[in-house]
């Protein structure tokens, strides 16, 4: 795994991840420099510190953080959270041991690293200064052979006239021979030039870019080590001051170890890699086919014969390089297209895939709170004293129509994946039988949502709709609660602090008080309690104290 072969067109992108590695050094040098100062106020400024670098959610500097050396420095910045009463020997050491010494190495990091771009940029100067000298010498073997041709049409023309002289018909022959001299030097000038050019073309993206590329994977992976040797420091000048916390030193000592430098570049190569293969040689562009006659031939032919149809500019010349700069994107930041179609077909599949993987638990999570206000609204249907039931129906129906919403999308970015990845046909249907699968559960909630609102005529009405579906839920209902005894208790709760049911269908306990309970929590947050016969109610789980009977759980 190299970056001169694996990133060779990635030329932009790595400048900017070695100055955003310099960045990540620079922030880490800031960071102890203000650690250093934060340990005069002990904890309390400690975890403010550790708060102010931590990644910001949902941005682009959270993605950054997924680099070996960027997690070992969020693992040292949790670390922080539990530390108290440092000593103001930790700020004497951390400057001396840290801060100076990365600060002198930051500076020599950036001038290896303007040194190393210096060469890259060079090289792409030569070989765009070599493509130049091509195209000078094509058109050049271009002129001349329209000369040579214009200069052996008019030889003839003259040859073929009586009235001229021998003399202007001998010169006229001389000067197509000398046009024809000249189009044959161009000729070899051209065919050597394309051959030196693409020697030059295959040590450019061969040999020149993919050493000066090692030399910076070199560079960049020692300021990895460089970065993990300076948090190895930094939780060794703890250790000698503060023992107590050892195990928190310990951690930091573990995420430094975890730093992997070829796993860092591995992943450079997965987030810039484009998939696309270096160009190949350009193809030989004869322009003397129209004067295979000799010059020396004195018969006289007819001037059309030997008229040429020359083609003004071949394949190789519109094409563009990876070094020249019309290849570049033109995308700015904030105007990528919802199908992500500027990346390159990798990047692209990585987006859509995480794109598909976010909706599906978005979809999850809607459909958790579905479930849980559909039991929310069975509660009610069995207690009314406990709440209206019609009242959950408009968040029912707003978390129904949410879920069809985010399976739409889904069912969009999944069609965009598949056209990239250009699934087999036997991963598709395997594909395709699990989508259904989860899409016929939604689609049949949908559906039934959409009856109940759906007259036999076909017009809405919301009337019938709440009606059916009290009758279809009672009709549910009434078989389990054909007995109208009450639930036997399956247990025990102590409550650990008081709380005042003012809601409907909560009981009020005292701190300390001994209840049977009668209904364990569901996933919803709530225990159903009784104090004596009459007296029942749900409390927060987290406010009671529960010992289940363990033959009563069982049955």
């Amino acid at each position: 795994m190299s970056w001169g072969t694996e990133l060779w067109d990635q030329f932009d992108n790595l400048e900017k991840h070695t100055q955003w590695g310099i960045d990540i050094l620079e922030k880490y040098i800031k960071f102890v420099k203000e650690r250093t100062e934060i340990e005069l106020n002990y904890a309390k400024q400690l975890r403010n510190l550790s708060k102010k670098y931590q990644p910001k959610k949902n941005s682009k500097e959270e993605e950054e953080y997924k680099y070996t050396a960027c997690k070992a420095f969020l693992s040292t910045l949790n670390e922080m959270n539990d530390y108290a009463g440092q000593h103001e020997v930790i700020s004497e050491n951390m400057t001396s041991q840290i801060t100076v010494d990365l600060m002198r190495y930051v500076q020599e990091l950036k001038q290896e690293r303007k040194s190393n771009f210096h060469d890259g940029r060079k090289a792409q100067q030569h070989i765009e200064t070599c493509w130049k000298q091509l195209e000078s010498s094509k058109r050049r073997f271009e002129r001349d052979c329209k000369e040579a041709d214009r200069a052996q049409q008019y030889f003839e023309k003259m040859d073929a006239d009586i009235n001229v002289t021998k003399a202007d018909v001998e010169k006229a022959r001389q000067q197509a021979q000398i046009r024809h001299q000249m189009a044959e030097d161009s000729k070899a000038d051209y065919s050597s030039t394309l051959q030196r050019f693409n020697q030059e073309q295959w040590e450019y993206y061969h040999t020149h870019i993919p050493n000066i590329f090692q030399k910076i994977q070199e560079m960049e992976e020692r300021r990895i080590v460089r970065i993990g040797e300076s948090m190895k420091t930094y939780a060794e000048v703890d250790r000698q001051v503060i023992p107590i916390i050892g195990k928190c030193l310990d951690g930091i000592v573990k995420a430094a170890e975890s730093i992997n430098q070829k796993n860092d570049s591995q992943l450079v190569v997965e987030a810039y890699k484009s998939g696309f293969e270096p160009p190949g040689d350009i193809e030989f562009e004869d322009y003397t086919q129209p004067m295979k006659r000799t010059v020396s031939d004195n018969s006289l032919s007819s001037a059309k014969e030997g008229k040429p149809e020359l083609k003004f500019g071949g394949k190789s010349r519109g094409k563009l390089w990876p070094f020249i700069k019309k290849n570049k994107l033109s995308l700015k930041l904030g105007a990528t297209p919802e199908d992500f179609s500027n990346l390159p077909p990798e990047q692209r599949r990585k987006k859509l895939q995480q794109k598909v993987d976010d909706l599906n638990k978005e979809i999850q999570k809607e459909t958790d709170q579905r479930d849980a206000i559909t039991k929310m609204k069975d509660v009610y249907l069995k207690n009314p004293q406990m709440g209206d039931p019609a009242s959950l129906d408009h968040k029912l129906t707003e978390v129904t129509q949410n879920i069809e919403k985010l399976r739409l999308e889904t069912q969009k970015f999944e069609a965009w994946l598949a056209e990239v990845e250009g699934r087999l046909p036997a991963r598709s249907e395997q594909a395709r039988r699990q989508s259904g699968m989860y899409d016929g559960q939604t689609h049949q909630a949908v559906t039934n949502c959409a009856q109940d609102r759906e007259s036999p005529d076909g017009s809405y009405t919301e009337e019938q709709s709440q009606e059916r579906e009290l009758k279809v839920l009672a009709t549910d209902f009434d078989d389990e609660f054909d007995d109208e005894e009450p639930l036997p208790a399956i247990g025990t709760c102590k409550a650990l602090y008081t709380f005042e049911g003012q809601n409907e269908g909560t009981i009020s306990v005292t701190e300390g008080e001994m209840l049977s309970v009668i209904e364990e929590d569901k996933g919803d947050g709530w225990t159903r309690i009784r104090r004596s016969e009459d007296e029942e109610g749900y409390v927060p789980t987290s406010y009671v104290e529960v010992y289940l009977d363990k033959n009563a759980k069982g049955s």
